[in-house]
């Protein structure tokens, strides 16, 4: 995939957090992502190379921006918005391409009934094709009802607990999320001795930095990924103040005094 849209503003809101050096390997990892149109590998040290990641502040953001915009899975580095722009353009290369066959056959046929000296009228199969439906379908009856081919996600025996359904009703949209992965993350944290208040609390503080941020759907956290082992329910959530999580180390550019200028070893 050689060409993605990017939408400026969700971007900047999305990671307004970051320091410049983690939203410049954000960008490259979604470059990376795209070019190779699959998960990111897991190995950190070749993830780095790919992405010129050298000092160990650039490697530090890469951790960073991993843990908190992709999920870690067996095969690799999974996110959600670059699987859904990925499948978006397989889906248009798919139908371009079933078109461009239809019309050469189109065009076959048409030469082979003027070599025959037969009608030039298409067969139904090729117009078919173009249409992807029969040009003779009998209108839907109530013996002809459609499929819903909306996937559903079955409920554990016993159905969620209460708390979390509260939880999950509150939550922010995000697409493609899952509620079965979601309740297993939040089922880890509680076995772990999180009360479920907490767990509500966060969702509730993430839900109006989310409302107040003007985040994009597509750029809201994954809930698994809010419930899971990166704490993010713990974060203040402020509009307008650095998160911190586990394991995040934004630097020490707050740490620096800017007023002494420029010392002759180039040190601040």
């Amino acid at each position: 995939m050689n060409y993605y849209s990017h939408h400026i503003g969700d971007f900047d809101r999305a990671t307004r957090h970051l320091t410049r050096i983690e939203r410049s390997v954000y960008r490259d990892l979604l470059d990376t992502y795209y070019d190779t149109e699959q998960p990111l590998t897991l190995d950190r040290a070749a993830l780095c190379r790919k992405i010129l990641a050298r000092s160990n502040e650039e490697a530090t953001a890469v951790e960073q921006t991993l843990n908190e915009f992709f999920i870690e899975t067996p095969t690799g580095w999974y996110h959600q918005r670059c699987e859904e722009e990925l499948e978006a353009y397989r889906a248009s290369n798919s139908q371009k391409s079933a078109a461009g066959k239809a019309s050469a056959a189109k065009r076959a046929l048409k030469l082979q009934q003027a070599m025959n000296g037969s009608s030039t009228t298409v067969a139904t199969t090729v117009e078919q094709t173009l249409n992807g439906s029969a040009t003779n379908q009998e209108p839907i009856t109530n013996n002809h009802k459609p499929v819903n081919l909306k996937p559903t996600s079955a409920s554990p025996p016993g159905g969620y607990p209460e708390e979390f359904e509260t939880a999950w009703d509150a939550y922010p949209p995000r697409p493609g999320a899952s509620k079965k992965d979601s309740h297993k993350a939040w089922a880890a944290r509680r076995r772990e001795g999180v009360p479920a208040e907490a767990l509500l609390a966060g969702v509730q503080r993430y839900a109006n930095y989310v409302l107040f941020s003007r985040t994009e759907p597509q750029f809201t956290k994954q809930p698994a990924t809010f419930f899971g082992p990166g704490e993010h329910y713990k974060a203040d959530w402020a509009v307008g103040a650095t998160q911190t999580q586990k394991g995040v180390i934004h630097g020490n550019f707050g740490k620096q005094d800017y007023h002494k200028g420029v010392g002759a070893d180039g040190t601040f």
